[in-house]
């Protein structure tokens, strides 16, 4: 990947983001499983292409701040810290990882996070819980019990004075989360990664034009609207989240008209890496970030 550093920002920054990666064939880790196959084999293929800007990875800096403080901690005599893992999973793939924090006598794998003060107020914790879980999967593999995940998360926007206010609101700029997981949970986790090394085995030759399309969720798509609105007109009476909704107002008033709003990819308008090798993200956003 080139960093660029438009602002002129001091080498200190440029070197916080600076990573010497190199690729292993067949090996994946943790975090990039759980994207979708496109982005997972663009970015693979044009990774010396990519180019991002310091200034658009200061967050990056803020979260590799804060892991590192608390990495440097002395851990108990019943923890463990940052331990590595490669674990084989089939037909040569490979899995990659690095938990936090591992607690023995709890069972249980810590890892910590920098999250919008949103994450806690929509309990919106999937990913990360899967993540914890594949971590838990790896740890077993390797001989420990795991049956335990948790969260610490730092709030990167977190406002004291919303949290004097507001009994609902984050009461702290840290949040912790614990699953606890079932034999369930293992299975179906286990599946997801076989599934995802199957999609990633099917299209390591297929053109980049033809890898399959990210999944709407997977592109932080907000969904399509439904504006109805007087026929001829350019603003909507009213605008629907679902057809349904929509279809009734229209029954109202035949001088009614509906008019389908295409939700937007977040992900791929702000957030996406290799978007500019995509051509879904071209054609839909006429290559324009």
């Amino acid at each position: 990947m080139k960093i660029n550093n438009k602002l002129n920002l001091p080498q200190p920054f440029v070197d916080a983001v600076t990573r010497e990666y190199e690729y292993k064939d067949k090996q994946y880790s943790v975090t990039t499983i759980l994207k979708d196959v496109r982005e997972i084999l663009l970015t693979r293929r044009h990774n010396n292409e990519i180019e991002q800007d310091v200034a658009d990875m200061i967050w990056l800096i803020f979260g590799t701040a804060v892991h590192k403080v608390l990495e440097e901690s002395q851990e108990e005599a019943s923890e463990v810290k940052e331990e590595h893992f490669v674990e084989e999973v089939e037909n040569g793939y490979k899995l990659s990882g690095q938990a936090d924090l591992y607690n023995l006598e709890q069972k249980m794998v810590t890892d910590y996070k920098t999250c919008s003060v949103w994450k806690v107020i929509y309990d919106d914790w999937d990913d990360y819980k899967k993540q914890l879980l594949m971590y838990a999967w790896a740890f077993k593999k390797m001989g420990f019990e795991a049956d335990k995940g948790q969260i610490v998360a730092v709030i990167k926007d977190h406002s004291k004075t919303k949290a004097k206010t507001d009994s609902n609101y984050p009461q702290y700029p840290v949040y912790k989360k614990i699953f606890n997981f079932t034999e369930q949970d293992f299975k179906e986790i286990e599946t997801y990664i076989k599934e995802k090394f199957k999609q990633i085995a099917e299209n390591e030759q297929t053109p980049d034009d033809d890898l399959p399309i990210c999944s709407e969720e997977a592109r932080w798509n907000d969904g399509d609207k439904y504006a109805v609105k007087k026929k001829g007109n350019k603003r909507a009476l009213r605008v629907y989240d679902t057809l349904e909704e929509a279809e009734n107002h229209l029954k109202e008033d035949e001088s009614l008209e509906l008019e389908i709003r295409k939700g937007e990819d977040k992900k791929c308008l702000e957030y996406c890496s290799c978007c500019e090798f995509c051509n879904y993200w071209k054609e839909r956003y006429g290559g324009n970030k």
